[in-house]
């Protein structure tokens, strides 16, 4: 009968950890809901944000997760849905200059005009990103593009920060299972994080002054 209520015990105990450790990951998923879209759906919006991520091992190229988020952004512009794009990630990244690998595909493979594109190198995780959106490059509205897993984080970051944002899922052509389920798994865990960024409201990394370098590429 001890026995049994031991495990009885451990198995309560085990129970509230999973939901605390669970609790930030539900509070991105659901603060996030009647703000995603497929890119078919996607609203209008003067900005499309593309948030960076890999460089290929040639330190130039998009790898696949990176190039399919350039690739729904740019046809979010083709389809009249933005006009301009800020490409956000880490200028000096382990893999290479995400926001240069990021501008040069967009306006080299997919025909994007170059007066379009406006790159942040200081976007060194989702939270800067979304803070710099507003605070560096005067955002108050936007789209924000990255893939399904990443989306809920991204947006209600972003909304919690003060940005009304709607994020648009991207395409991940050549993404595998494997992949997208370490990436899944990945953010679950990070979502922790971005709950304590909002709580202790965070500064971004790099800080600079504001820029009117989006208001300048609308004009």
């Amino acid at each position: 009968m001890r026995r049994w209520v031991s495990w009885r015990r451990l198995g309560v105990a085990v129970a509230v950890v999973v939901v605390l450790m669970s609790a930030p990951w539900l509070w991105t998923t659901l603060a996030a809901q009647g703000h995603l879209y497929d890119e078919a759906d996607a609203p209008a919006a003067d900005v499309v944000i593309v948030l960076g991520t890999q460089v290929a091992t040639d330190r130039r190229t998009p790898e696949a997760r990176l190039a399919g988020r350039l690739q729904t952004a740019a046809a979010l512009v083709k389809a009249g849905k933005a006009r301009v794009i800020l490409v956000s990630g880490d200028g000096g990244g382990d893999s290479g200059d995400e926001p240069a690998a990021m501008t040069s595909y967009l306006t080299d493979q997919l025909g994007i005009d170059k007066q379009r594109v406006v790159a942040d190198p200081s976007g060194l995780d989702t939270y800067d990103s979304c803070a710099r959106a507003k605070d560096v490059y005067g955002l108050s509205k936007a789209l924000i593009v990255t893939q399904s897993y990443h989306l809920s984080r991204a947006v209600t970051l972003c909304r919690q920060i003060g940005l009304d944002i709607d994020g648009v899922k991207a395409r991940c052509d050549g993404c595998g299972k494997a992949l997208l389920a370490e990436k899944s798994v990945r953010d679950y865990f990070a979502s922790g994080k971005a709950a304590w960024d909002v709580v202790r409201g965070r500064h971004p990394a790099v800080s600079s002054p504001p820029t009117s370098a989006v208001r300048d590429a609308l004009s």
